[in-house]
């Protein structure tokens, strides 16, 4: 095991556990090795903390949790770069942004692609899409009392 200082103070980790992603994240190219942090109980939220700058943290969650249909199959280049064959299992991601105002968005036009079985992650850009890059959580209706 080895220890990491983050900005959740110090966190243990098992090397074999790295989530690595080979280009990167965008805007945090530089940054390429993370350890998960699971949410809470239940949470469909998790972290990912970089190893090499303890400052670097991004909320995570499966958007299917909250857009049933939404579905990104890694091309050729990308499962390459995932070291994954198209029959591999590969997850999609989203990074998760509370605003100032308290809204919760979801970018759905970058998503995380990762492949659980090599630990490896991508961050692909949908350029011909109707997702946004600040999707707003869909309301869900009041209980009825």
């Amino acid at each position: 095991m080895k220890k990491v200082m983050s900005r959740f103070g110090e966190i243990e980790y098992d090397p074999q556990k790295i989530v690595h992603f080979p280009e990167g994240l965008i805007g945090f190219e530089n940054l390429r090795d993370f350890v998960v942090i699971p949410g809470a109980g239940e949470n469909v939220l998790f972290w990912i903390q970089s190893i090499e700058d303890p400052q670097v943290a991004f909320v995570l969650t499966d958007p299917t949790n909250f857009f049933l249909d939404y579905r990104v199959i890694p091309d050729e280049r990308e499962s390459a770069k995932l070291n994954v064959s198209t029959q591999e299992e590969c997850l999609n991601l989203s990074v998760v942004t509370v605003h100032s105002d308290k809204t919760i968005t979801l970018n759905l036009q970058a998503p995380i692609l990762y492949a659980p079985g090599k630990n490896r992650g991508l961050q692909v850009i949908l350029e011909k899409s109707t997702y946004a890059t600040r999707t707003p959580l869909p309301s869900v209706p009041a209980a009825n009392a």
